[in-house]
């Protein structure tokens, strides 16, 4: 007997802006029904960021926060700070977090701010026409790395997970992928996780999602899934990098 789905309560029926075979979309269905299935929606509290995700409070019917660009976690933190029984999390970009707000999340992080960050990692500034993030992989071709990034004068993609794993207030970190229905599952079990953190006290959460960009990766939708499996996982490889219930390292 096949299963009915449906649109989770607290995802609402807005028509996407958003590219075809873009992740967000799935990234955003995956919050709406952990929130939803938790009986969340009256107590959670998001703080979108700038980027292609800037109007993600179209797509979700409960509190949401703007954010200046990179300041996200700062929000976030004042938030959780006022409201300490609230479900905050931040959901944020790979410009957004890892380039002009760098600072902001390592400190959020090293705080051990009690709050949750749902970090999507498609490789490159979506929003502004596909210039390289601080994430795009040597050798990939963006608009100002037409020849392809060169790590002699732009450095190596940064592995996120990894950098706030070495901060000793971290609670859980984890990397998925939202490219097959497996994976989905396995990012979705990572959010319940990290939401899981957050309510039960324990720091700072934050889930990777790598998440395809077709249109400034200059492939199909189709070709951008395989994209993810053939060179993203080689470089940010999948799976928990530390959870506190696995205890010291």
């Amino acid at each position: 007997m096949s299963k009915g789905y449906h649109r989770p309560a607290v995802l609402t029926a807005t028509p996407t802006h958003y590219c075809a075979g873009c992740g967000h979309g799935i990234a955003h269905r995956l919050v709406a029904e952990v929130i939803s299935e938790r009986g969340a929606r009256g107590r959670t509290i998001a703080v979108a960021p700038v980027g292609c995700a800037v109007i993600a409070y179209d797509y979700w019917d409960f509190d949401c926060s703007e954010a200046a660009h990179g300041r996200t976690p700062a929000v976030a933190t004042g938030i959780k700070r006022a409201l300490p029984d609230r479900l905050v999390f931040t959901y944020q970009g790979d410009g957004d977090l890892a380039a002009i707000g760098m600072a902001e999340i390592i400190h959020a992080a090293n705080r051990g701010e009690n709050f949750t960050t749902i970090f999507i990692n498609n490789t490159v500034y979506g929003m502004t026409s596909g210039q390289m993030a601080p994430t795009t992989p040597v050798h990939m071709r963006t608009a100002t790395t037409p020849h392809g990034r060169n790590p002699l004068t732009e450095g190596c993609p940064i592995r996120v997970c990894e950098l706030l794993a070495t901060l000793e207030r971290t609670a859980f970190l984890a990397r998925g992928a939202l490219n097959t229905p497996r994976r989905v599952r396995e990012a979705k079990r990572f959010i319940e996780h990290a939401f899981d953190t957050q309510e039960q006290k324990k720091g700072f959460s934050l889930v990777e999602l790598l998440s395809p960009c077709p249109t400034y990766w200059r492939m199909t939708p189709e070709e951008a899934m395989e994209h993810i499996d053939k060179e993203l996982t080689r470089v940010f490889p999948l799976g928990t990098v530390k959870d506190w219930k696995a205890g010291p390292a």
